[in-house]
């Protein structure tokens, strides 16, 4: 691990992860290009240019780079250019309002550095026990995390679990439109070729979220931002009380980013999604997510850090990518004629030691480089609606038809802009949709591989240890949240009676 430091560290290697972190910070801010495994496939032919070793930290750079500009936006916007930044914009977005974009965003890069220190270490010291316990995940028991993930819906939607369900319900519907892939049969398609590809996540996301924002806010007339710039550098970073309060955000959001990053499919999306739920259920003040609080803004941020270290072991222990971003790593490891696996690190240490050692240090190079310019980022909040609400209407349809160059998703951008509007005079939340179009197809598709596997017997998921504890699980977390909720009707049944 010291060579793969002192690898990580030679002025050429730096640069380029310098390097990489910029132009991942960059095109992570642009709709259609946002997330990380976009950015690493735009930059793949330059990376493939240089010796391996220093072109998997560029992209170890360019990754970490984009995750943070996803926050960025997230947080600014509203806009999550990845599926990991979903959930941020639930408190980050919020934080903006109140005028605490600067902090947040500062809590976003402090919690990713303590995570990414996490994962470092836990990818150091836990890869053979953490690659045994990915090797173990089969479709069963990715079934049932999947399941998981979608139960735990019900901890986003506040004091109406029904709207959730409702949002919940068009996100896995949206995500069946297109070509079965285990049948080649079209479901609601409408004998249109142009969704026979199914939905783009990105015409979804602009549209409920972006451009859904913008009608409301329009309808609303706002006269000017209400944003008042902080005097002092200080005033933009979280204060004292503020890390504090975000100890055990962003400790349960190591863990568990890592140990899901580490399942091959876990993924920063599950990782950051499911750490919101903990971190919620877990809190002393639970009532305040999702009306802006640092806790919702650590715990996932923390996960989706971790989650990098995690989703190594899969891919540079067994070879299997463990998310979009960790296939184009896998696919530039092959170009360069490196096969990932068991003995990677004893045939390629040159490799394997200082991309896990970029992986550390990008967060620091991001952390330096980034919290001086949070001022600079925060100032978007400064724009006039007059001028943001336009520009964010053209990137949002320039974003939308980038994407496969058609016009046809550009109409889609619109009825889902209506949808996001309607849903929001309704009081129904669009990321339980979201999420549920992201994690849905995952689901199906590990289910019907399971009953595939067991002659369609469902007793599968009972049978093997992993997936029944996760089965369990479940149910612990169903009946605990209704007996929750009982307790609070019952709570405040009674407070008029006791006046």
């Amino acid at each position: 691990m010291y060579d793969g430091f002192a690898t990580a560290l030679s002025f050429n290697n730096f640069a380029w992860m310098i390097g990489g972190s910029i132009l991942g910070t960059l095109i992570g801010i642009l709709p259609g290009l946002g997330n990380p495994a976009a950015a690493l496939a735009i930059l793949l032919p330059l990376t493939l240019r240089l010796d391996p070793t220093t072109g998997m930290i560029m992209m170890a750079g360019i990754y970490h780079g984009a995750k943070f500009a996803g926050a960025t936006t997230a947080i600014l916007l509203n806009i999550p250019t990845e599926t990991s930044s979903i959930v941020l914009c639930y408190d980050g977005h919020e934080l903006s309002k109140k005028g605490r974009g600067g902090p947040a965003m500062g809590m976003s890069a402090i919690s990713g550095f303590i995570a990414s220190t996490v994962g470092v270490l836990a990818l150091t010291f836990a890869a053979p026990w953490a690659a045994e316990l990915a090797v173990s995940f089969g479709p069963p028991e990715f079934a049932m995390l999947m399941l998981f993930g979608l139960l735990l819906v019900v901890t986003l939607t506040g004091k109406n679990p029904v709207k959730g369900l409702i949002s919940m319900a068009l996100g896995l519907l949206v995500a069946t439109v297109g070509v079965d892939i285990f049948t080649g049969a079209e479901r609601y398609t409408f004998g249109s070729i142009d969704l026979s590809d199914g939905v783009e996540f990105l015409v979804l996301t602009l549209g409920l979220f972006a451009v859904g924002e913008v009608l409301v806010n329009v309808e609303r007339r706002p006269g000017k931002s209400s944003f008042v710039a902080p005097k002092k550098f200080l005033d933009y970073l979280p204060t004292w009380d503020d890390i504090r309060q975000t100890r055990l955000a962003i400790a349960i959001g190591s863990v568990l980013g890592f140990v899901i990053g580490a399942i091959p499919g876990g993924g920063s999306t599950l990782a950051s999604f499911v750490s919101y739920a903990v971190v919620k259920n877990t809190s002393k003040h639970p009532e305040a997510f999702g009306t802006g609080t640092m806790e919702g803004v650590a715990g996932p941020e923390a996960a989706n850090n971790s989650e990098a270290g995690g989703a190594m072991i899969p891919l540079l222990s067994l070879g299997i990518p463990g998310n979009a971003s960790t296939s184009v790593m896998l696919a530039a490891l092959l170009l360069y004629g490196v096969q990932p696996g068991p003995l990677l690190f004893s045939t390629h240490p040159e490799i394997a030691w200082p991309v896990i050692a970029s992986l550390y240090l990008g967060t620091i190079a991001l952390l330096v480089l980034n919290l001086p310019l949070i001022p600079m980022w925060v100032q978007i909040l400064r724009i006039p609606y007059w001028l943001l609400y336009p520009v964010i209407l053209v990137l949002g349809i320039v974003g939308a038809y980038s994407v496969r160059g058609s016009i046809f998703d550009v109409w889609m951008l619109m009825a889902f802009s209506a949808l996001g509007y309607t849903l929001r005079k309704l009081s129904v939340p669009a990321a339980p949709m979201l999420m549920a179009f992201v994690l849905g197809p995952q689901a199906e598709s590990a289910v019907r591989q399971s009953l595939m596997l067991s002659d369609n017997s469902p007793m599968i998921f009972l049978e093997r240890p992993i997936a029944a504890g996760i089965v369990v699980l479940i149910v612990v977390m169903v009946a605990a949240s209704i007996i929750s909720r009982r307790r609070q009707r019952h709570a405040v049944a009674a407070a008029p009676a006791a006046h």
